[in-house]
């Protein structure tokens, strides 16, 4: 909860403090002075930036507060709020809700949990292949790596695991398209550019593409591919060396069979703190990517809120990620007390 607060802290006084005024962002060119004054009367603009951000917290609430005096700063009276009301002290109502995200100021007043929820499945999807082709290619390699040690054939796979970390993924991702969406398109059948949900060409509805995920999901696994195998490779090597090991080896059991039951497991702990620090910033890291192949995800979304200054849908955004970087986080260490039972969660 503390280091929601601070995210929810330092997005709200970083975009505060920039350049433009929100209520002219919102009415574009069509502005005058008297919906102007509405517009900053009606989302507490024209307050200091204290009570602004005051009003944000108890945007984002699950309980809040809100005022009955007609003319305060609520969205009861308006409905914005789907609220449960608990009771009423004096002039203040106490409502339930689910954390409101504010409007985009691009869409129409269109709600950005309604622009999140229209994007994040699909970057999310994108995220669990990459993550996926990460994990099961890198700790086969890591594993091939570490069984044939000091070999050309660690020393290759090191090569190119190296080479991953170091592409940069906006990088690989015009390569990709480039080499594979379009040099070897007729070989690939890949297209450049193009998101899961495509639209029907005689207009009647939407239809899944799996295809346009390859290119997108490889770039964006190839950095966490490898760090997971070198992880993968220095653990396993390490626990090789422990003696219950040489005791496995020394009951004639064979090496697979002693990777597969013994050592295996063991040697995830570190894997598993790679994986989930990596799949968390994918939601982040995945900015570039799609927007590079026109993947209608969260990232493209984030571009295109930057380009046209949409301040609640980027605040929405990095709150969203954060809030999933600290589940995933709590996950990670319900899984280590599985794969390690010397781990007490206190």
């Amino acid at each position: 909860m503390l280091t929601l607060f601070g995210v929810v802290t330092v997005i709200f006084f970083l975009f505060t403090v920039l350049p433009g005024d929100p209520a002219r962002m919102m009415l574009d060119q069509n502005e005058n002075s008297e919906q102007l004054a509405l517009i900053k009367k009606k989302y507490g603009f024209d307050k200091p930036v204290s009570t602004q951000y005051m009003y944000y917290l108890n945007d984002l609430s699950p309980v809040s507060f809100h005022s009955t005096t007609e003319g305060d700063y609520t969205f009861l009276s308006e409905g914005k709020y789907n609220a449960v009301k608990l009771f009423t002290v004096g002039g203040s109502t106490t409502v339930l809700k689910a954390p409101y995200l504010r409007e985009s100021f691009q869409k129409s007043g269109k709600k950005v949990t309604q622009v999140i929820g229209d994007t994040l499945p699909n970057t999310i999807v994108l995220a669990f292949f990459a993550i996926a082709i990460a994990i099961i290619i890198g700790i086969i390699f890591g594993i091939i790596s570490a069984l044939y040690k000091d070999t050309w054939i660690d020393r290759t796979i090191a090569l190119v695991s190296t080479l991953g970390m170091s592409l940069p993924s906006f990088f690989a991702a015009i390569l990709f398209a480039w080499l594979f969406g379009f040099l070897l398109h007729e070989y690939t059948h890949l297209d450049m550019t193009g998101s899961l949900y495509e639209v029907d060409d005689f207009g009647e509805g939407t239809y899944i593409k799996w295809k346009n995920i390859i290119l997108p999901a490889i770039v964006l696994g190839i950095r966490p591919l490898g760090v997971v195998i070198q992880l993968m490779r220095n653990s396993l090597l390490e626990v090789l060396n422990q003696d219950y090991i040489r005791t496995a080896r020394a009951k004639g059991l064979s090496e697979l069979n002693i990777i597969r039951r013994h050592a295996l497991k063991n040697a995830l702990n570190p894997v598993v703190t790679a994986i989930s620090g990596w799949f968390a910033s994918m939601l982040a890291g995945a900015v570039f990517v799609e927007y590079i192949f026109g993947w209608n995800g969260l990232g493209k979304e984030v571009v295109e809120a930057l380009n046209t200054l949409d301040l609640p849908v980027i605040m929405g955004s990095v709150l969203v990620i954060a809030t999933t970087f600290v589940i995933i986080n709590i996950i990670v260490d319900l899984i280590y007390a599985y794969l390690d039972p010397r781990i007490r969660l206190s």
